[in-house]
């Protein structure tokens, strides 16, 4: 009996690994701060033709509205409760996008705020996306509803009930974060609430969910809250499915919390991913691209079936979160299309897309004052809509790099040469490298000031290949370059460092 427990809970927390995605996608991409309407439109118009398997969206609960500073992104990350209306729509508006998404082949993932509700400091009333009366002061939630009896904050034993130290992991799990009221999580009745919640989103049809702050969580807590949860909607997934769970850890090393203890229960974000390709391609502190050859594991990160990785996301590319000034942002977008691309190429972990908006950068003293700055909004803090320009650009201050060509073209890329391994790798000892995956698809990026001219061995088939970064397949042409490769599999590679992109991508789908 003890055995068939045992391999029921390994079977559960196995198949929380899996991003359950559809029709071989293997991508997912963050759509920060996008209105349900407009997420809809676009798995029909673009993900679903482009090849993205799913969407994380930003919270759907119930927040509080803020005024000082005016709407900030952060807001999102303080309940007041789980209602499902947001400053990204109604109940009703996540419903239908689910709906539509679902129904295309991409799936939606919820980022989940369960370690805490709003801030200490939030006061009482009704400033809250749905309207709901609320009392930060009493700890009085009543939509859910919480008392003062669902907190921590008779278990934590810092002064004035904040972490101080991150190297007290009592003081990390058990107080609270920037003055966030911290949930009582080994409470049964909290468990409940937070796995009720997210069993109507299940219900609804999502696919999974990035659970923020888990360092936060006790790892026993979060393991009772997934082992509550549904299998996956049976009207878009097969039977058995289970919700794809990947969790918020920070851990660059140094903290006695590591990313590991969360490896069990899903899949981790490894932000050192982002931290250290950003130092690469940077050339700072005497990195190389020579050096990737043994990206992954190699670089002490997580096992490749336990890790999601990104180039950036919504905290580090503002300067919050993990990576400090090394994080690659579409601000510097000529290394981040590079950057992107190689993440695309390279077998390692499930990968995420950064979709962005623009903000009025404030630097003082090296500290964007502007960090805050909320989604592109009208003058009451409604958010815009997101128009696309004729050009398939976006409009209003929407970055939309997941339209980018050859951030688009590098999803499809994954896609195409999933599942094969990572091989033909060549480096000039410097910043020029290039490797196959099996004999779909190869990449070579000049990072040097130097041009790249030489021969390679692609692994690929004889044949002549269109280039996705600079152009597009079309039938039988190619908008951009061309690779002729020969009956040895090599090909004669030539690429300025002063093209706008210095990196070619060839795969088996990109063949004339």
């Amino acid at each position: 009996m003890k055995l068939l427990i045992l391999a029921a809970f390994l079977g559960l927390s196995f198949a929380q690994f899996n991003p359950n995605t559809k029709y071989g996608r293997t991508s997912i991409v963050h759509l920060f701060e996008w209105r349900w309407k407009d997420i809809a439109a676009e798995c029909e118009r673009y993900l679903a033709p482009n090849g993205y398997g799913g969407v994380q969206i930003s919270p759907p609960s119930e927040h509080i509205v803020l005024n000082n500073p005016f709407r900030p992104w952060w807001q999102r990350y303080q309940p007041i409760g789980y209602k499902l209306c947001s400053r990204s729509g109604n109940e009703a508006e996540l419903t239908d996008m689910v709906t539509r998404c679902n129904n295309v082949g991409v799936n939606i993932y919820v980022d989940a705020v369960i370690n805490h509700m709003c801030g200490s400091g939030g006061g009482e009333g009704t400033h809250s996306s749905c309207g709901t009366w609320f009392s930060a002061n009493r700890k009085d939630f009543p939509s859910v509803p919480y008392s003062g009896w669902d907190f921590n904050d008779g278990k934590c034993k810092t002064s004035n009930g904040e972490i101080q130290n991150y190297h007290d992991i009592y003081q990390v799990r058990d107080c609270r974060l920037v003055g966030l009221l911290d949930l009582a999580l080994e409470k049964d009745y909290v468990r409940g609430k937070v796995a009720e919640y997210m069993n109507k989103l299940i219900d609804i049809g999502v696919a999974g969910f990035r659970v923020d702050a888990c360092k936060h969580m006790w790892p026993g807590d979060l393991s009772n809250v997934y082992g509550r949860l549904k299998n996956l909607n049976t009207k878009w997934f097969s039977s058995g499915s289970r919700p794809f769970i990947y969790q918020e850890v920070i851990d660059l090393g140094g903290e006695p919390i590591t990313a590991s203890e969360y490896t069990g229960l899903g899949r981790v974000t490894e932000f050192k991913f982002s931290a250290k390709l950003g130092e690469v391609v940077r050339k700072w502190n005497g990195q190389k691209m020579a050096y990737l050859r043994n990206w992954g594991e190699g670089w002490s990160f997580l096992p490749s079936d336990k890790s999601l990785v990104f180039i950036d996301n919504h905290d580090n590319q503002r300067g919050h979160g993990a990576g400090g000034a090394s994080v690659l942002t579409f601000w510097d977008s000529r290394m981040y299309k590079m950057a992107t691309g190689f993440m695309l190429a390279h077998p390692y972990g499930v990968t995420r897309v950064m979709s962005s908006y623009r903000w009025d950068r404030y630097f003082v003293n090296g500290k964007d004052q502007n960090d805050w700055m909320g989604p592109p909004a009208y003058s009451d803090g409604t958010t815009k809509p997101v128009p696309i320009n004729p050009d398939t650009t976006c409009g209003d201050n929407w970055v939309c790099e997941h339209r980018w060509r050859q951030i688009r073209n590098m999803v499809i890329f994954r896609n195409v040469v999933n599942g094969q391994p990572f091989s033909n790798w060549w480096d000039n000892g410097n910043n020029q490298i290039a490797f196959s995956r099996g004999n779909r698809g190869f990449i070579v990026i000049n990072n040097d000031d130097w041009e790249l001219n030489t021969t390679l061995n692609t692994g690929l088939p004889a044949g002549t290949y269109c280039d996705v970064i600079s152009g597009d397949k079309s039938g039988s042409t190619c908008t951009g370059k061309q690779v002729t490769v020969g009956g040895d599999g090599r090909a004669s590679i030539r690429i300025s460092n002063m093209d706008e992109d210095p990196f070619i991508a060839i795969h088996a789908d990109s063949k004339l």
